[in-house]
């Protein structure tokens, strides 16, 4: 079956894991990724573990189907090549600290004079503006400046950091997202764009209600552990073995709660009349939470209550995903072939479009400038000897 973006050409200097992430989106939409490495290192990420049998399962895991030419960017002849490989493709995307492009001659404004319709996308710490813009950063800095951090974490306790590098994969996502906007404007103007995505916005706009919080209240919203600032009962409460999530969103589902669990008495209390109500009382809410769910084990309150139409979850370790049925079902862990490291499994591709297959590139990640010759072949056909 087609995938969309089989038409679509991508340059991608990109490494470690915001750009990386952002192209491959674009691959498992189809797109062909042609990735820029250095002679001899490549991206700094095949350094990073955990390894099989020598390979970083980590790289793999962002770089399946991707194809790798090796260039070392100081060197005049490399950049003459660069040029005329952006005048075949569609994309170029860099995620190198503002200002580095220019510096190597590969900026935007040079490229678009080479081809007009090229889409250009930068993902930085802090974008191509602004006082912080040539400041390094990674994912943790901008998680502590992005104010994620300063709500995350039990209240009262030292600063947690996102268990996931969140501050890379936003930026990646967004990336994408800018990317497919630029190509669907090109499709009506013929003209290419510049897609400049920071990290630091994009942990400003996955804020959500902390801002609004703020905005209503003149208050910064502090960390609340795993409890909802503005919803109740929504939070993980202890039981028999461990916790159980349970998501009361209005005041239907909380009387259907109570009905279910015999507790018709909590209904008749001012102060858990509306959500408002239980936000305002939401640890003596919580008293009587968990003296009701310390009555059964975790799964015996997942059966029943989704059972019965109340939001509920367990808190899976990661193991136990590897296991569960509806990940199973929607292909979200799936089992690559990797040349020296045998089969392993990754994430699958989450976004879901009828149509089109759900397979993840079957090519594996590639080695160092494995296709150096094979894409000079195909885009600049030069003589074997060059």
């Amino acid at each position: 079956m087609r995938k969309p973006l089989e038409h679509i050409k991508v340059l991608d200097f990109t490494r470690v894991l915001a750009g990386p992430y952002c192209t491959m989106i674009l691959a498992n939409m189809g797109a062909e990724i042609i990735k820029v490495e250095r002679p001899g290192i490549g991206d700094d990420s095949r350094e990073f573990g955990p390894f099989i049998n020598g390979q970083s399962v980590y790289f793999i895991s962002l770089n399946r189907g991707k194809k790798s030419i090796a260039l070392d960017l100081k060197q005049p002849e490399s950049i003459k090549i660069i040029k005329e490989l952006v005048k075949e493709v569609d994309v170029v995307a860099e995620n190198f600290r503002p200002g580095t492009m220019e510096k190597l001659g590969l900026g935007y404004e040079e490229l678009k004079k080479i081809n007009p319709r090229l889409i250009f996308a930068t993902m930085s710490g802090f974008g191509q503006t602004g006082p912080y813009s040539r400041r390094p950063a990674y994912d943790m800095i901008v998680q502590g400046m992005g104010g994620i951090m300063s709500i995350t974490g039990q209240e009262g306790g030292e600063p947690v950091r996102v268990g996931t590098s969140i501050g890379d994969i936003i930026a990646g996502m967004f990336g994408a997202i800018g990317i497919l906007a630029a190509l669907a404007d090109r499709d009506i103007s013929g003209q290419g764009r510049m897609v400049d995505v920071a990290m630091l916005d994009g942990q400003l706009a996955i804020l959500e209600n902390a801002i609004s919080r703020y905005t209503a209240t003149g208050e910064a919203p502090k960390p609340l552990g795993a409890r909802h600032p503005s919803i109740a009962p929504f939070e993980a409460y202890k039981t028999k073995d461990s916790y159980v999530i349970i998501a009361c969103g209005n005041d239907r589902l909380w009387e259907s709660f109570c009905k279910l669990v015999g507790r018709e008495d909590l209904l008749e209390m001012d102060i858990f009349k509306t959500n408002p109500d239980r936000v305002a009382n939401v640890e003596k809410l919580k008293e009587y939470m968990t003296e009701i769910t310390m009555e059964r084990t975790t799964a015996e309150w997942d059966e029943y209550l989704n059972k019965n139409g109340i939001p509920c979850s367990p808190i899976n370790t990661i193991d136990k995903l590897f296991a569960d049925p509806q990940v199973l079902a929607r292909n979200m862990l799936v089992e690559v072939e990797q040349p020296g490291a045998g089969k392993i499994k990754i994430a699958g591709n989450p976004i879901k479009l009828s149509g089109m297959e759900e397979e993840l590139p079957s090519e594996p990640a590639p080695q160092i400038g494995e296709h150096t010759e094979l894409i000079l072949k195909k885009y600049l056909a030069p003589d074997d000897d060059k």
